[in-house]
């Protein structure tokens, strides 16, 4: 059974006191299409930033929409911005045409990167975020992995980034004990991220939860 979340966005991602990830708000999700039906065709509603092209454009609904709003989500985990925001200066409101050019140069990939990590983090694990992001983010919805793909090329990018921390690369040999630890953190949060929300077969997993306390990201 295939379901198309249809509004997915950071905000509908939710932690609990454990910093376990929970997807919220299935209102406008819909099933997906029969066997031998490409789409399902819905009224196009979501939120501004995050729906697919070919959506807004034909109103045709596909899991490769979920696809590309996943791909925007990645750059805001990247960047640590919305994906539409005013208060920006106009060239930096749409956060696809403000990384654009930055893509091509590793020295202006850095500097869309969350300034808010001060610089703890493995550039390599970033470029191959933004390479699945890039991914999702095709024009084509066929051209878009499927969420299960996407999934295995997360696990990839956690694994490695878990092997050059316990070699005690050099992003670990600058932090202090306290900093250490919060990188760890950060990892492990990161691989709940990619459990919860991507699910056998490109399907979300849909876990039942008690809201307790939750904090928004």
């Amino acid at each position: 059974m295939q379901i198309i979340f249809r509004n997915f966005k950071s905000s509908n991602i939710l932690l609990d006191e454990n910093w376990n990830a929970k997807l919220s708000d299935f209102g406008l999700a819909r099933m997906g299409p029969s066997d031998g039906i490409s789409h399902v065709s819905t009224a196009v509603v979501g939120t501004i930033g995050y729906a697919a092209p070919e959506y807004i454009q034909t109103g045709h609904l596909t899991a490769k929409s979920d696809v590309w709003s996943y791909g925007i989500f990645l750059y805001e985990l990247i960047t640590g911005r919305r994906p539409f925001d005013r208060n920006r200066p106009r060239n930096e409101q749409n956060i696809l045409e403000w990384i654009r050019p930055h893509l091509a140069d590793i020295k202006k990939f850095k500097m869309i990167i969350d300034p808010r990590l001060e610089g703890n983090y493995y550039l390599k694990s970033a470029l191959k975020l933004a390479a699945v992001a890039n991914r999702c983010l095709m024009v084509k919805a066929k051209s878009r992995p499927t969420m299960s793909e996407v999934s295995e090329m997360l696990e990839r990018i956690v694994e490695t980034s878990e092997e050059e921390a316990s070699s005690d690369g050099p992003l670990m040999k600058s932090l202090t004990p306290k900093d250490a630890f919060e990188a760890s953190r950060r990892e492990r949060v990161k691989r709940r991220f990619v459990e919860v929300l991507i699910g056998v077969n490109g399907c979300p997993n849909l876990p039942t939860w008690s809201p307790k306390l939750v904090t928004s990201l």
